[in-house]
Parts: C-alpha cells; structure tokens; sequence
C-alpha cells in the first residue's frame, strides 16, 4: 500500500537513513528534527505541485518510500526515486510500488514520461526498473556524487503510450 507520511514515520525515516544501503544511494543520514521536516516537506511539495511522496507500508507500518521527486507539469515528465527498508527488501516491494505509481501517474494525473535513475553500481535498482516495464535508455556519466565519489547513473524510461 502507498499512503501519505505522516509524523508517526519520523522513527521509520530516521532508522532507514542509517541503513548502510539506503546511506549509499541516496547520500545522507537524518536525525529526528531532520526527518520530521522531511515528512512535513512533502505536503508543500504537493501544494506547489514539485513533488509528491507515499511512504510504501505493509501492513500498516512503513517499509519503504517512493516519490516523484522532480515534477514538471509542462512537459508531463518525472523522475521518481525509492528506498526499501531491509524487511521489505526482495519481497517485490518496490517493483509492484513503482508499478502502481506508475500506472496512477500515466492513468490519473497524465504524465507523458516517467524516468528514474540509479548508480551502475547498484543492480538491484535495475532489476527493479527492468520488473517495473522502465527499459534502460543510457548511462550518464559521473552524475550523481555517492560517498565514495562519482557515480555513473544508468537511466530507465517510460513514456504514456508504452505498454504498461
């Protein structure tokens, strides 16, 4: 299930930011204070229509995040981004929740294209884009800065009219 964050999450935000994984990729820890104005962040995000965020639960309880987190309504394009907690890791968490995102975005808010990108070195991400019908499109290089430098990224794709 994706459901809004709310505060009771802070402790769920703060504990997957010290996850060594979830550390890797996305390049930053968070204390309490920090994760709360992360959930809060995401209602303002709404509002100006520049992102949007689910915290992805079983049941009930967090286990991952999944956002657009860059939006442009002009051109009907986002860039979505994801973290799995451990517990949900291999369980295709994130694969059935870009899945059904997706499917929301093209269906119901009409985007045109969706993309996500991840680092050449993280596999698993690109098994989740490969299971989510985003096929690969290209590498850019040294993209993103990771902890231990710079970071090709390989990026996935889909557009509306693509089999879904």
């Amino acid at each position: 299930m994706l459901r809004p964050w709310d505060l009771v999450d802070v402790p769920v935000v703060v504990q997957a930011y010290q996850d060594p994984a979830i550390m890797q990729w996305h390049g930053k820890t968070m204390t309490i204070d920090d994760a709360k104005e992360w959930v809060l962040h995401w209602t303002a995000r709404w509002q100006d229509e520049s992102g949007a965020g689910w915290a992805i639960t079983r049941g009930g309880e967090a286990i991952g995040q999944i956002s657009l987190r860059r939006i442009d309504l002009e051109n009907g394009s986002g860039e979505f981004s994801y973290w799995i907690l451990p517990e949900g890791r291999g369980a295709n968490v994130a694969p059935l929740a870009l899945s059904k995102l997706s499917a929301w975005a093209f269906g119901r808010a009409g985007f045109h294209t969706l993309e996500l990108a991840h680092s050449v070195n993280n596999p698993a991400s690109c098994r989740v884009a490969q299971k989510s019908g985003y096929p690969a499109e290209g590498v850019k290089r040294q993209q993103v800065h990771h902890a231990d430098g710079w970071h090709d990224m390989h990026t996935h794709a889909r557009l509306a009219s693509d089999p879904g």
